[in-house]
């Protein structure tokens, strides 16, 4: 019997090294070779022969593909407004975070309707159905299957023709042309493409279940997010009973759309007014608070940000951000320096984000100076006011996109003061809230301190 040839594949980009090395000779990631065995090469597809016809883009007929509500009102969306007939869906989560648990109640809702799988290569039938009767779900018409070979997997699919199908995990599937284990770079890479496949040419839509790394990154090749049509991420604290569900890529959809659950005993319920997850309650006012409006997606959503300032006893300052970048943390200290002339080289600074969202627009960056300032002044904000803004290094308050939704969401919870960038002012004034534009930092800090 001839001997298999070992290969080390890469699981960011899938390259091929003869040996194992510490980085990537493709990509330059490190700690990413994996060994594998090397697979016998076979025509994984045979084309449709009406695919192969060249058209014109202006003869090529389009219609508007009705979506599949999933009957939670949070997980549409995320999705862009539901589930797109043909489309991959790709869910990705640490273990226990509840995704197995959203997809069933979106399944045994969406059963009432249309037609539906669940394929589970984790866990039996057995504890598939303790679940749906700890969660009180009707699940009469929810069709299980418990199967881990694609080629079985792939033929229920094509004899059932179902509308929604899922995949619990992708990371189990394993397919009998190829020799590797169930998991490894190879596998995940077919599975995926054959179910991706057949979702295309039959029109069923088809969610995946990934597993994730310790980094927090999906397990599996980077081609797998590249593959499917829609990459959601299930994010949350296990020890916290809030989740959140953002979505990183969608070609039906907006992308960066957070929807908020919270964890019960009955499942994961949905969260109308995240706004109020994100905003301590404090029984007295104290220094460092400040409650900005971030953009999720086309959601706006107010955030409290906290400030810690104290003086540093140790050699150097440190500096700790939760829920904002790091790097911009320094950016922005050295602007409040040079432009507002408020030095804190010898101050400890802690920034932190209520509600364990995480703030990755710019739009941060007004709100985390002035709570700073508020923190090392010892001085309380003004009370029911709200700020965001870009900051740059010439000091100048930049504009951030859809200033007016955030300005009309704040006025909706009861904020009556608004620090915004003057580039973001309005002709048209939203009743109920004081606006104050400032063009740079320094002003920002003088009219509120």
């Amino acid at each position: 019997m001839a001997k298999s040839r070992v290969l080390y594949v890469c699981s960011t980009c899938g390259g091929q090294a003869l040996k194992w090395q510490g980085q990537c000779p493709h990509c330059h990631e490190w700690n990413t070779l994996t060994e594998t065995v090397q697979e016998k090469s076979f025509p994984h597809f045979i084309p449709d022969s009406a695919q192969g016809h060249v058209l014109s883009l202006s003869e090529v007929e389009v219609e508007d593909m009705p979506r599949f509500l999933t009957g939670l009102s949070e997980f549409d969306r995320v999705l862009g407004g539901g589930l797109v007939q043909g489309g991959v869906v790709l869910l990705g989560g640490d273990p226990g975070i509840g995704k197995s648990t959203l997809l069933l109640q979106a399944l045994s809702r969406m059963s009432a309707h249309y037609q539906v799988l669940y394929v589970s290569g984790e866990e039996s039938m057995q504890q598939v159905a303790l679940r749906a009767k700890r969660l009180a779900l009707d699940v009469t018409r929810v069709d299980l299957l418990t199967e881990t070979r694609l080629e079985a997997i792939h033929s229920i699919l094509a004899e059932y023709r179902p509308r929604v199908a899922i995949i619990d995990s992708i990371q189990t599937i394993y397919s009998e042309s190829l020799q590797s284990a169930p998991g490894s770079v190879a596998q995940v890479r077919e599975c995926a493409a054959r179910l991706t496949r057949f979702a295309k040419t039959s029109g069923t839509c088809v969610v995946l279940v990934g597993h994730v790394t310790k980094e927090g990154a999906l397990a599996g090749p980077r081609v797998l997010e590249h593959m499917v049509d829609t990459v959601l991420y299930f994010e949350g604290d296990t020890h916290s009973a809030f989740r959140l569900i953002r979505a990183f890529k969608n070609r039906f959809g907006a992308v960066n759309e957070l929807g908020v659950f919270a964890m019960t005993e009955k499942g994961l319920r949905e969260v109308g007014n995240p706004s109020a997850l994100f905003l301590s309650h404090h029984g007295t006012r104290v220094p460092g608070i400040c409650v900005m409006v971030t953009q999720e997606g086309t959601r706006p959503l107010l955030v409290e940000i906290q400030a810690l300032v104290d003086e540093t006893h140790g050699s150097s300052p440190r500096r700790l951000s939760v829920g904002l970048e790091q790097n911009r943390l320094a950016m922005l200290l050295a602007v409040l320096h040079r432009h507002a002339g408020i030095p804190c080289f010898d101050q400890d600074i802690f920034i932190n984000a209520v509600g364990g969202v995480k703030i990755t627009e710019p739009g941060a960056d007004l709100a985390v100076m002035l709570a700073i300032v508020s923190s090392l002044k010892n001085k309380v904000f003004p009370e029911k006011t709200v700020v965001f803004g870009e900051v740059g290094l010439a000091g100048e308050v930049r504009p951030v996109q859809r200033g007016q939704e955030r300005i009309k969401e704040a006025a909706k919870l009861g904020f009556s003061r608004a620090v915004i960038p003057k580039a973001n002012l309005s002709k048209q004034a939203v009743k109920g809230i004081e606006i104050i534009a400032v063009e740079r930092v320094e002003e920002a800090v003088s009219a509120l301190f």
